[in-house]
């Protein structure tokens, strides 16, 4: 009986269909205590004073605290990509002397219930001396704040590269260049961040409602807090969307935790819409200039680039992460033998950025691609056939990248790069389908077709502990350090265990985002969970099942060796005897359990071509898309129901972000999109049918499962491919240039001449 590779219902969805779910703003305790965030209402200034006075007065409301009040609370370091220099600009847990960004916490209110937080914390009154903003990353560097010259704009430079760029260009047949830009916008989950800490009887204080990095965000409340991590437990609930923003620590979950060891009383808190509009991570919002040597044949020899990241306000958790994954990323699935890349990371008064699903690969997918339209229009080639001369062939697998990302030298395990693209174009019916779309054009339809290829990465290290336990009733238990924000963990962790121990994934229980369960965890990010977490499960199982087979020889008098297994049983191949597992675990006076560490060193790449097909109505200019194919290989699918249902949802995410969704600021720094009536989302009006081509044909080799991440794939060629589509269909090579494509955007391109 095999699972791997079946495509079997989740075992997540029974609570949450039937009403059972436990999320956040389900939690609850008796004497709670809600904490609501007092923000600031302008985007840059001196932080004169604050009058809690009015707040203090009212029913209710037991304290009101300002930065002095958290002096001895330091700001929130980095989790990723530590670089020196950069730890003067993170975020203090409320504002000290200046205000950065409209939202950010400069007091918190604690109330004996929701509404009389909400009506104090309107008391609160800040005064500010008004400065004015930077909105600009492009803009020249300059002082961080008044008098801080030592401190700037542009806190980093990343640069990278190898091979000879000079040569390069010394020896093209021509040179491209290009400036494109990605507008600002994220993940945006249906259910808002929350918070909820409690100190119980035995001095341990619990916060619920965490995500993602359970552990890590443990140890480092513990650091902020100077408490002992044994004495803090993370517990996850259920998650409405996790995207990269949800789970990092913010300053709302320090602060949750500080007061209920102040308060001694329970503390609650839960974003509202707009809180979350303008107080959670932003992403995306970078501007790329890009030259390329190109030969004859569209060969790029050498490609030089300078993008600029808007990392808003602070420099929160992820560090340089999204512009370290841009600058490392950018080339792709293409050879590229000489790079050279100079990645600044600017300071705005706008809300802090980090990563949004495909951090720094939606950007520079977009980039990238968008130049091999360049190339190919500028030297009158077909864009398929440029792609096909610059893919990086299967006999050059593993390909040394010749640089590194998040500390990680970049090795592309493995890849069939022309064979996927070729499927993709044969799944569609291309020449077909072009003569199709060439004879809608030719009724004065506006449509068109784009294709992008991408290259991705997954499967983060260092490393992942998995136990695996079998009950005196047969029961299976796997306890696992990741974390689910609504992928499909406890169904994909079961199966494989279940491929080992031929039992049905309804006897296995899979817990997670648990600290307390299990000392190490590295949660949920950068599609790991199933190639590290899946991985040190398949070890666990292994465990447990040489340990079974041990004990099965003693109780049926037989070298274990000669034992046959099946179906959760051994056999003894003379006498016919069995013993199942149920049994043997309750034969041991230990327990069954397994336990499997998984290390590596190396990420693993999956790799996919997208294709659109646009049409634009000419009055309106709206863009629908028609269809939408994502061809992806990601080694070996767990489950393919599940992999299809993350790239679907993943596609929709993309088209989003290509068409619709942007935070926009006014010229005070005001943010212009705080609720949905501003901040457009794709519906299932605007959702395409999204045809998916899953391919195993390239099992990473660093992996006992052979798998790759599946995760953000869906996403990262949206934006290129759909600009692709919609110069196709307008007849205007190199049309689009920024993301998000608007209405207003295409009705003054049609307005204005080809070619201005």
């Amino acid at each position: 009986m095999h699972s791997i590779g079946r495509p079997l219902k989740r075992l997540e969805d029974r609570p949450l269909l039937t009403g059972a779910g436990r999320f956040a703003a389900d939690i609850a305790f008796p004497g709670q205590v809600t904490m609501r965030v007092v923000r600031s209402p302008v985007a840059f200034g001196r932080l004169l004073a604050i009058d809690a006075s009015a707040a203090l007065a009212c029913p209710g409301v037991l304290a009101v605290w300002t930065a002095a009040d958290v002096a001895d609370l330091p700001p929130i370091d980095f989790r990723m990509t530590k670089i020196d220099g950069l730890e003067p600009y993170r975020q203090p847990v409320l504002a000290r002397d200046f205000v950065r960004y409209v939202g950010e916490p400069v007091a918190v209110v604690f109330a004996a219930d929701p509404y009389a937080a909400e009506d104090a914390a309107d008391l609160v009154f800040c005064e500010i001396d008004d400065l004015s903003p930077c909105l600009d990353p492009l803009a020249e560097p300059g002082e961080f704040a008044p008098g801080a010259s030592t401190l700037r704009t542009e806190p980093a430079v990343l640069r990278k590269g190898y091979g000879d760029l000079d040569a390069a260009f010394a020896q093209a047949h021509a040179v491209v260049e290009l400036a494109v830009s990605i507008g600002r916008h994220s993940g945006i989950p249906l259910e808002t961040r929350g918070a909820v800490a409690i100190l119980g009887d035995d001095d341990v204080l619990t916060l619920h409602g965490a995500a993602k990095v359970v552990h890590y965000n443990r140890d480092a409340i513990a650091r902020m807090l100077g408490r002992d991590p044994a004495k803090l437990q993370l517990s996850e609930c259920h998650v409405g969307g996790g995207f990269g923003i949800r789970g990092e620590i913010y300053p709302e979950d320090v602060l949750a935790c500080a007061a209920a060891l102040r308060l001694r009383r329970p503390v609650r808190w839960i974003e509202d819409r707009r809180e979350h509009q303008i107080a959670a991570n932003h992403s995306r919002d970078q501007s790329h200039r890009l030259r390329a040597a190109v030969d004859g044949r569209g060969f790029i020899l050498g490609l030089d680039v300078c993008f600029f990241t808007d990392q808003g306000a602070y420099i929160r958790t992820h560090g340089a992460t999204v512009s370290d994954l841009a600058a490392a990323l950018l080339p792709g699935p293409y050879i590229v033998p000489a790079y050279r890349v100079e990645g600044h990371i600017r300071l705005t008064n706008k809300t802090p950025s980090g990563t949004y699903r495909a951090p720094g690969r939606y950007e520079t997918t977009f980039a990238r691609e968008r130049l091999i339209d360049a190339i190919a229009h500028r030297l009158g080639l077909d864009p398929v056939a440029v792609r096909r001369v610059n893919l990086i062939p299967e006999t050059a697998m593993p390909f040394d990248r010749g640089i590194d990302a998040l500390g990680t030298h970049v090795v592309y395990d493995s890849g069939k790069y022309h064979d996927l693209l070729e499927r993709a174009l044969g799944h569609l019916g291309y020449p077909a389908l072009k003569d199709e779309i060439a004879a809608r054009r030719a009724t004065g339809e506006a449509v068109g077709l784009g294709l992008a290829f991408f290259v991705e990465k997954s499967g983060l290290g260092p490393r992942d502990l998995a136990r695996v336990s079998v009950a005196g009733d047969g029961a299976v238990r796997i306890v696992t350090g990741a974390c689910s924000i609504g992928q499909g963990v406890e169904t994909a962790m079961a199966q494989i265990c279940a491929e080992t121990l031929r039992v049905p994934i309804d006897r296995m229980t899979v817990v997670h985002g648990q600290t307390r369960e299990i000392p190490i965890g590295f949660g949920a990010y950068a599609s790991r969970v199933t190639v590290m977490t899946g991985s040190a499960v398949k070890l666990a199982t292994e465990d447990l099942l040489g340990q079974a087979s041990r004990i099965a020889g003693r109780l049926l008098q037989a070298d274990p060796a000669v034992l046959a297994y099946r179906d959760g049983a051994f056999l003894h191949p003379d006498t016919g005897a069995s013993v199942d597992l149920a049994t043997i675990a309750s034969q041991s006076a230990e327990g069954l359990t397994g336990e499997g560490l998984f290390e590596t060193s190396h990420m693993n790449y999956p790799y996919g071509v997208h294709v659109a097909q646009v049409r634009i109505d000419r009055e309106t200019c709206g863009v629908s898309v028609e269809r939408y194919l994502v061809a992806y290989d990601i080694g070996r699918a767990i489950n393919p129901m599940l992999v299809e249902g993350q790239i679907v949802g993943a596609a929709v995410q993309g088209i989003g972000g290509a068409l619709l969704e942007e935070f926009v600021y006014d010229p005070d720094g005001q943010p212009l999109a705080t609720s949905f009536a501003d901040y457009l989302m794709p519906t299932s009006r605007e959702a395409p049918p999204v045809d998916v081509l899953l391919r195993e044909d390239a099992p990473s080799p660093l992996n006992p499962l052979g798998v790759k991440g599946a995760g953000e794939g869906g996403l990262t060629a949206v934006g290129a491919a759909i600009a692709s589509a919609v110069d196709d269909a307008l007849g205007r090579p190199g049309l689009v240039s920024r993301l998000p494509i608007t209405p207003d955007f295409l009705h003054g391109a049609l307005a204005a001449p080809a070619g201005r």
